[in-house]
């Protein structure tokens, strides 16, 4: 089955590339919006030859990585607790409620106020729009532990501590992994937006530097590096998850549905 997906999705994207590459030769599509395929491939060769290429990638993989790392430390005890005391979920359910209606995007004017416009608001922005999906997988993880299991821990004299870390978490897992998938592939969404204001260096800084000297093969160049290294990211977390955890190969695959 794998061998059949992955030709399956080979396929697919050979036969985009080669639509892309029949419009360009036949003139169907204006050169300046969609270059060729070729001139795009150029411009990566250019940007891998002069090292430009590896030097954004490097920073915008720091910084995802960092705000999806700090998303998690969040979300995860945040989860806990609001599952865990009625009084805090009174109290903050309607914050985080509010928070998550907001396009992190739109709050760039207040992060540049509060934070600079240095790396810790451009983390704002890549925590803000992966922080909800972890948070709310988890919580909703914990919200489906059978109470008969929980029951159970404590007759069996379990401390609380014990059934969170016994029964509670194990059960979640499955919900947890589809929000950290979920997460890792908004954090790169998001990193666009980080990097568009007061950045020297970055695959997004490299886009939009691309769009402003009219450069769309620069532009689509960096879009397909994005593109890869989410699809990327993606594999190594569900390789991780599956070693770690080999019990979840099918809820991976249903996150994948």
């Amino acid at each position: 089955m794998p061998a059949r997906r992955f030709l399956a999705s080979t396929a697919v994207f050979a036969s985009i590339a080669m639509i892309w590459w029949l419009a360009g030769r036949e003139g169907w599509t204006n050169a300046y919006l969609l270059p060729a395929p070729s001139a795009v491939v150029s411009a990566l060769s250019d940007l891998v030859a002069s090292g430009a290429l590896l030097k954004h990638t490097l920073v915008s993989l720091q910084r995802v990585l960092l705000g999806f790392a700090l998303s998690v430390a969040l979300a995860l005890p945040l989860a806990v607790l609001l599952s865990a005391i009625r009084l805090a979920r009174a109290v903050l359910d309607p914050l985080l409620e509010f928070i998550r209606q907001v396009p992190p995007l739109a709050l760039i004017p207040l992060l540049i106020l509060w934070l600079g416009i240095g790396e810790a608001q451009k983390l704002g922005i890549i925590v803000l729009a992966s922080f909800f999906p972890v948070f709310l997988g988890f919580r909703g993880g914990i919200a489906g532990v059978d109470p008969k299991l929980i029951e159970v821990g404590r007759v069996a004299g379990l401390t609380r501590r014990e059934i969170l870390m016994r029964i509670v978490l194990p059960s979640a897992l499955p919900e947890l992994v589809v929000g950290l998938r979920i997460s890792l592939g908004y954090s790169w969404r998001a990193l666009v937006g980080a990097e568009l204001i007061a950045s020297s260096a970055g695959l997004g800084y490299m886009i939009i530097d691309a769009e402003n000297l009219a450069r769309t093969d620069i532009v689509l160049a960096g879009i397909l590096v994005i593109g890869a290294i989410g699809l990327l990211s993606d594999l190594v977390l569900r390789l991780a998850v599956g070693r770690a955890f080999p019990w979840l190969s099918a809820d991976l695959e249903a996150a994948r549905a």
